[in-house]
């Protein structure tokens, strides 16, 4: 039987390699606007987000949101969003990306709290949804076509 790798390789995906931070969340490389960039990888965000402070690395447009987030430990955060940019991950590559845009302090004082470093956004489930996602923990790799 072909690898998984293989498999995939001969359907058109892309393979991408993950790292675990210190505190075991998946971490990716990924570029926003050819920005490159940190991002932890969420399969539970139904949105992929990029924080505040990394607007204007990345040259994001900003607009408002009536739109409130939520996530581990924090609820009822305001938001902005930021359309139509282009997210590259290890060749793959997807135009028209919205993005939320929130407060990360929170998940960032956590990673630095147990040594791990920083990141400027999070790849959610749209982005793996927009990708046919496949992740294989076994080899610490993502797949995307």
């Amino acid at each position: 039987m072909a690898s998984l790798k293989k498999f995939l390789k001969e359907k058109g995906y892309k393979r991408i390699p993950l790292t675990y931070t210190a505190t075991q969340h998946l971490e990716i490389k990924a570029r926003i606007n050819k920005i490159e960039g940190n991002f932890i990888l969420d399969t539970g965000a139904s949105s992929s987000c990029v924080g505040f402070e990394a607007v204007s690395h990345f040259k994001l447009l900003a607009e408002d949101s009536d739109v409130k987030a939520a996530g581990a430990g924090a609820t009822n955060m305001l938001t902005q969003i930021a359309q139509k940019n282009v997210i590259e991950i290890k060749g793959w590559k997807k135009k028209k990306v919205d993005l939320v845009l929130f407060d990360l302090k929170h998940v960032n004082d956590a990673l630095v709290k147990h040594k791990a470093e920083k990141v400027q956004g999070i790849i959610g489930a749209d982005i793996l949804k927009k990708g046919k996602a496949i992740i294989d923990y076994k080899s610490m790799s993502l797949f995307l076509k």
